[in-house]
């Protein structure tokens, strides 16, 4: 599709998807012999001496950040942004001093990848991109570290088909090194391959690791049991690990975890802690301060809650995050103000898609709710071929509904809610849909089930579906759990 049409005048760049998608299938193809075309060792360089920032000056301070960013980095868990940009500066010197480490390029690419999902700047994904390439050209065959940031790169960008054959690659040059592990869970997640997911934290958990990497596989154990359902055993795991972080940075990830659980089940104090607690820890959080904000407007606290939205967006313009406070606003009856949100998405979402971030899924939500559902599931219907998981398809669904397509808009809301089918994850938004759909189709009983379990799981979803639901549980008044057999 091309996504020129999605905004009229101010088109959107394509995104990585056909043509771009099959292109990196045959890389990942390449790299597996470690061959690859072009010169990329000197761009990088290149690239830092004509960019925007200097790196920091190597001083003591600098030193210290940057090594224990390397270390967290290299255990896969959350690093402190100045810690980050301390040790790009670093490695770049490095790359520029020895072109041939491929160690060098590898840890340089992974930073690049943590630091942009970090701080939500897609830009950082090329240059991660290259980075690791080159680490690959240098040293092809066993270069694990290249074949984790590949993956970790795939995630960040929701290429969830490349994100596996990378991290597959990994697993088989060295199969008991644990670090492959999680973005594999990740992929398999993202692919609805949710057997795979777990078998895969099984063998996780089945291997030794060091102290440093516990809460990471803790916290990937936590999102596994949070989509099968096991809000308990999500909970636990990810307390476990708040408690065994070893950085401010590392815990206030692991405390927003447990606000955006707590927010998941409706229990608002729980969440508002959580995420508060993590904000003092590490203000670079990215969704503490939205996930803070939304827990304000759930609580009735509107006016706090717009002024942490709009601190939280003017900082870090997420797409997603533009969208949820048009949808506050447009609750509020502000259709103007939320117009501006939106417009503000659509160019948050051209500069992701700009560094190669698959935005099928967001764009395709916006436009079932908010402009042409029918381009919705359009885009929708692509997703699903390449990535089948239970968010596309509750996504799918509900535009399928919203385009008058409500039998087959079923059937997927039966994917994203049937245990037997998809994760098992309790979603308050995913019932909702499936409840509408079959109210639509006149299947009142299981409407009404399914619309009392949305509020139940959370009465405060959505600033927008939370009171319609409410709304058509009046409207169903008392009907049977099942129509009565016919005569």
């Amino acid at each position: 599709m091309d996504n020129r049409q999605w905004v009229g005048t101010s088109p959107v760049p394509a995104p990585p998807a056909p043509r771009r998608r099959a292109l990196r299938r045959a890389l990942v193809a390449s790299l597996a012999g470690g061959v690859l075309a072009g010169t990329v060792l000197m761009l990088l360089p290149h690239e830092r001496r004509h960019g925007p920032a200097a790196p920091p000056a190597a001083g003591p301070q600098a030193r210290s950040r940057a090594q224990a960013a390397l270390t967290t980095v290299t255990y896969g868990v959350p690093a402190a942004l100045p810690g980050l940009t301390a040790l790009i500066g670093r490695q770049e010197r490095l790359v520029r001093a020895q072109p041939g480490d491929a160690r060098a390029w590898a840890v340089l690419g992974s930073a690049y990848v943590e630091r942009g999902r970090r701080a939500g700047d897609a830009a950082d994904y090329p240059k991660a991109e290259r980075a690791l390439r080159s680490s690959l050209e240098v040293r092809g065959g066993r270069n694990t570290e290249a074949l984790d940031g590949l993956a970790a790169l795939a995630l960040a960008r929701r290429d969830f088909p490349a994100a596996k054959d990378y991290g597959e690659q990994a697993l088989k040059a060295a199969p008991k090194r644990w670090q492959a592990y999680p973005p594999l869970i990740d992929a398999y997640t993202g692919l609805g391959d949710y057997e795979k997911a777990r078998s895969s934290l099984d063998k996780l958990l089945g291997l030794r690791t060091d102290a440093a990497a516990r809460p990471a596989v803790m916290a990937r154990a936590s999102a596994v049991y949070r989509d099968r359902g096991w809000r308990e055993d999500a909970v636990a795991q990810l307390t476990d690990a708040a408690a065994a972080a070893r950085t401010p940075a590392e815990q206030a990830a692991w405390l927003t975890g447990l606000g955006q659980l707590a927010w998941e089940r409706g229990d608002l104090a729980d969440a508002l802690r959580h995420f508060e607690a993590a904000l003092r820890l590490d203000p670079d959080q990215r969704a503490a301060p939205v996930g803070r904000a939304r827990t304000l407007a759930a609580l009735g606290r509107t006016p706090q809650a717009l002024a942490a939205y709009r601190a939280a967006v003017a900082r870090q313009p997420d797409p997603a995050d533009l969208l949820e406070l048009g949808e506050l606003y447009e609750s509020l009856g502000q259709p103007g103000v939320a117009e501006e949100q939106y417009t503000r998405m659509k160019a948050a979402v051209r500069r992701a898609v700009s560094g190669g971030v698959d935005e099928d899924l967001l764009i395709g939500r916006y436009e079932a709710d908010h402009g042409d559902p029918r381009d919705g599931v359009e885009r929708l219907r692509e997703e699903w071929r390449r990535q089948p998981g239970i968010e596309v398809a509750d996504a799918l669904g509900w535009a399928l509904h919203r385009a008058g397509e409500d039998e087959e808009a079923l059937a997927y809301a039966t994917t994203a809610t049937d245990k037997a089918k998809g994760g098992g994850v309790r979603s308050a938004l995913y019932a909702f849909h499936r409840g509408v759909i079959e109210a639509e189709l006149e299947r009142y009983g299981p409407a009404r089930r399914h619309l009392e379990e949305a509020l139940r799981i959370n009465p405060y979803f959505s600033p927008l579906k939370a009171p319609m639901a409410r709304e058509a549980l009046r409207e169903l008044g008392d009907v049977p759990d099942e129509p009565p057999p016919s005569e």
